[in-house]
């Protein structure tokens, strides 16, 4: 069994590129690649932008899965068409307010324990990937572009722990609280 299927690597795909889409407006780009903002496509903005913003949602989702898949529990990732489609949406219409959930880990009926454990995995990756860019950023002496992409890559990640671990269902602290 793989343990990503092809309709799983192709969710992931699709959700990447229309995260970079909605992030887009809301990272801020780098001298060397910010253009004056047109109602034109911009592939370096949208390249910067699922660079930054995939990878925290990305690996959170993936984190759910393969903790799951290593209990031996069948986890199935899904994109969330709905999810995106809204976030697209209010990027369109340039609205301040950004709503996405893009995608799900899919699991059977699991014990309390089981629950919480998964739930927690993507939470935690993301406090992970905040606590390596807070490393990086303190450590290693980075070029101007390089320090906006690890700091952004530091706050939206804090802010996916955060926001994720709040005991409000669907949110993943709703299960790790409550299982």
């Amino acid at each position: 069994m793989a343990i990503l299927t092809l309709k799983e690597i192709f969710d992931l795909i699709i959700m990447t590129i229309a995260l970079g889409y909605i992030f887009s407006g809301y990272i801020p780009q780098p001298k060397t690649i910010y253009k004056v903002l047109k109602p034109t496509f911009n592939f370096q903005v949208l390249k910067y932008s699922c660079l930054i913003a995939a990878p925290a949602v990305v690996l959170h989702e993936l984190a759910h899965k393969f903790t799951a898949l290593a209990f031996g529990i069948p986890a199935t990732f899904k994109m969330f068409p709905f999810g995106l489609i809204l976030g697209v949406v209010l990027k369109l219409l340039n609205s301040p307010l950004l709503i996405i959930a893009p995608g799900y880990v899919q699991l059977p009926a699991i014990s309390s324990t089981l629950t919480r454990v998964t739930a927690l995995a993507g939470p935690l990756t993301n406090l992970l990937i905040f606590l390596i860019a807070l490393i990086v950023i303190k450590k290693v002496k980075l070029s101007n572009k390089a320090f906006i992409l690890w700091s952004l890559t530091k706050q939206i990640n804090l802010i996916l722990f955060i926001f994720n671990m709040i005991p409000i269902s669907p949110l993943d602290g709703s299960k790790v609280f409550f299982g």
